[in-house]
């Protein structure tokens, strides 16, 4: 499945984009008003390789969970079982990306793929409501700071659980996806993600997560250089770094990206965990990056190194670091809006407004 995923993905098609191009430039407003919503709205047709290109909905939110062993290493105070309690949170609607959804009118869909504790599931949770895909790979990663975190075999599967359930959003009328997480510890491997694939020193790479005090801080950066170090991960390798130093719900998401990009549906991108996911992503296939709109600039700083080495721009920024996919839900509007816009607007001609 991986490799039949890769293969998919091809370029942008030149055509649709110029043609989307051409179109900005007789409607009724000064070339160049829309800022970065122009650029965007040409990708998108040569994503889609029509101009317009459809409007981008549905929208529909994947949240991937997992659990991670560098946890015992004291990276972060809170404890592995709000992973499990907050995937409960999700299905009875009660967090923040649910809110968030609900504005957008997006679905929501959590997916264990790497929860280590029982999940506390509401038997009265509305079945209309967020749903729950169980595809637990291994019940959390090992601690990557004394083996690698999976072995090839349980990174492959992650990422094509990820495939999967791209596609099965896609063939349930989904028009575009939107990334989302959730995993206590995880801004730890994403962080060694990061450096893995762009090089930038671990404390680059590395911030603070949910807040931690300067003490857990430098032991997390410490963390980091160490897993760099014991595995050497070769950025070349994507499997094998995701293998080494990654996490279940990382993998998915590079999975859900690669997906994604087969099926030329856009996926907008969350924080730091979903940038480093993409990184994982783009290292697969190059070319899956004109799949992907960066939702929000994460707090965390490497967020910004990765969507610097990705060359993205993100369309917010709120100096927000949840996770969950709530960055990427705020920014739906702009990415629908740059859309509406060729769908929409009068040209000069059609109008009867004089041009300068």
């Amino acid at each position: 499945m991986l490799e039949s995923t890769v293969a998919a993905i091809g370029p942008l098609d030149e055509a649709a984009m110029a043609a989307a191009g051409e179109l900005q430039g007789r409607l009724t407003k000064p070339a160049g008003s829309l800022g970065a919503l122009e650029p965007l709205s040409v990708r998108l047709a040569g994503l889609a390789g029509a101009c317009p290109p459809p409007l981008p909905e549905p929208a529909a939110v994947a949240i991937f969970a997992g659990d991670h062993g560098v946890h015992a290493q004291g990276v972060t105070p809170w404890p592995q079982e709000v992973t499990a309690q907050m995937i409960g949170n999700f299905l009875a609607g009660g967090a923040v990306v649910n809110a968030f959804a609900r504005q957008a009118g997006a679905s929501v869909t959590v997916v264990d793929v790497g929860v280590a504790t029982p999940l506390p599931l509401d038997p009265a949770a509305d079945p209309a409501g967020p749903r729950l895909v169980a595809a637990n790979v291994r019940a959390g990663t090992r601690d990557l700071t004394v083996a690698a975190a999976l072995t090839r075999d349980e990174a492959r599967t992650a990422v094509e659980t990820g495939i999967r359930v791209a596609g099965e959003l896609i063939d349930g009328g989904a028009g575009i996806l939107l990334t989302g997480d959730m995993g206590i510890a995880n801004t730890t491997p994403a962080a060694a993600l990061i450096a893995a694939f762009t090089g930038v020193d671990p404390a680059e790479a590395t911030g603070r997560g949910t807040g931690v005090d300067d003490e857990t801080y430098a032991r997390k950066v410490g963390v980091v250089r160490a897993a760099l170090d014991r595995h050497a991960p070769d950025p070349a390798d994507p499997l094998g770094v995701l293998a080494a130093v990654g996490g279940l719900e990382h993998a998915a998401l590079a999975g859900l990206i690669l997906g994604a990009a087969a099926r030329r549906v856009p996926v907008l991108l969350d924080g730091v965990i979903a940038v480093s996911a993409a990184l994982a992503a783009t290292a697969f296939a190059p070319q899956a990056v004109g799949a992907m709109v960066a939702g929000h600039r994460s707090a965390e700083p490497g967020a910004t190194a990765a969507l610097r080495h990705l060359g993205l721009d993100p369309l917010i920024d709120l100096g927000l670091r949840l996770g969950e996919g709530t960055g990427a839900l705020l920014a739906l509007p702009v990415v629908t809006g740059a859309v509406r816009v060729l769908h929409e607007v009068a040209t000069f001609d059609s109008a009867g407004v004089a041009e300068k």
